[in-house]
């Protein structure tokens, strides 16, 4: 096993993050906030991608921060008991952004590389069945 989820599981966790992101835009939407701002920020979570530059390992641990829901709900969680606009508007669209990589196979990490992800392996060494990530 390499550590990826396949067959119907890996199709729901990506019916998963189509929920997320059509619940985030729809929450978003009848919040009425700003659509330049959710376009401006929408893409913000993938510069967590910049930690590659130290290596594989620190850019799993950044890219994963920043695609784990935890962040997220913390903020929405934030926004909504404490009352901070600027929070809740953050989680939405960190959700949203969340959900839209599932969907297109972009999971969570793991420290062999970028390609290699919960939801299975994606880039140049998808195409090579046999490839497995070495573990460490």
């Amino acid at each position: 096993m390499t550590g990826e989820t396949t067959g119907t599981v890996r199709w729901i966790l990506r019916f998963e993050g189509l929920s997320m992101l059509i619940i985030a835009l729809l929450l978003y939407s009848e919040l009425g906030l700003n659509w330049g701002v959710f376009a401006l920020f929408f893409l913000v979570p993938d510069l967590s991608f910049l930690g590659y530059f130290a290596g594989p390992r620190v850019g799993a641990t950044t890219y994963n921060l920043a695609h784990s829901y935890i962040g997220a709900f913390a903020c929405l969680a934030i926004g909504f008991f404490i009352h901070i606009p600027m929070f809740l508007t953050a989680g939405i669209i960190w959700c949203a952004h969340i959900g839209f990589d599932r969907i297109l196979g972009y999971g969570l990490k793991y420290p062999a590389g970028f390609g290699f992800t919960h939801l299975g392996i994606i880039g140049r060494f998808a195409k090579v069945s046999s490839y497995a990530p070495p573990s460490k």
